[in-house]
């Protein structure tokens, strides 16, 4: 009998407290704070292209030296602007106490660790790559068999222009398996080599002049950086390899013609 007095009771009070601790959770929630929720993350969105807009159109026509910072500063901005809508729209609907804040990143990191593992690698890998810097927008990098220049940094992956004016989507957790070569690193420049066979028996200081002519000389070449010549012999004949830097990354093949 004392049992079950005893048992009822205690059902009772988890009921009770069931009770109190569902309203209490449901009584932030309501369409209002639905609909700013709203605002709040197409601003985010809208601001995050104007931001892009504004870094493409800006770097331009700022001087040379600082293009790449204005490309750069994008993918930080957009970090901190994105954590700081999502953080934002939580609070709306959840008290961010400490405790909580704790227990909801270990339930989404969990989450996504088992649903998503690929997507939330390469989430992980793009903030890595933030502080790393393996490569920058306007970086001219080689990942696996793709060349070309890093357009966009995105939290997800890059988009990497190609010679041949292809966009390329690289998810970030490539940095864990592939090795990455950039030619510039953040650099406005970034040295071309180019080759030239010529017959054995050819004069060699001829042809080296020539081709330091031809560096020295054209509108591409940035002449505060070294210009070397290269010679090695092969069966085929003997290979010349000019070594020299274009004053814009982006000129490099129009150079190397």
């Amino acid at each position: 009998m004392f049992y079950s007095i005893e048992l009822d009771a205690r059902l009772a009070s988890i009921q009770e407290e069931s009770s109190d601790t569902v309203p209490e959770f449901l009584q932030d929630f309501s369409w209002q704070k639905v609909f700013t929720a709203l605002i709040i993350l197409t601003i985010a969105y809208i601001f995050l292209l104007g931001a892009r807009t504004a870094s493409n159109w800006l770097s331009e026509r700022v001087p040379l030296r600082f293009r790449p910072a204005a490309k750069q500063s994008v993918p930080f901005l957009q970090a901190m602007v994105i954590g700081g809508a999502i953080i934002y729209v939580l609070s709306l609907f959840v008290k961010l106490s400490p405790d909580k804040v704790i227990a909801l990143t270990g339930t989404v990191a969990v989450a996504l660790g088992f649903a998503f593992k690929d997507y939330a690698s390469s989430l992980i890998a793009g903030v890595v790559a933030l502080f790393e810097t393996p490569y920058r927008v306007g970086d001219r990098v080689q990942i696996g068999d793709n060349y070309g220049e890093v357009v966009q940094y995105g939290l997800r992956g890059i988009r990497l222009k190609t010679v041949d004016d292809n966009i390329i989507f690289i998810p970030h957790n490539k940095i864990w398996t592939e090795p990455i070569s950039n030619a510039n690193n953040g650099d406005l420049e970034a040295q071309v080599t180019t080759d030239f066979y010529l017959a054995h028996g050819v004069d060699t200081e001829l042809v080296i002049k020539i081709l330091f002519r031809a560096a020295y000389t054209s509108k591409y070449t940035q002449l505060t950086l070294p210009v070397q010549v290269i010679i090695e012999e092969q069966v085929r004949g003997t290979n010349f390899k000019l070594k020299c830097y274009p004053m814009d990354a982006r000129d490099e093949f129009i150079y190397k013609t």
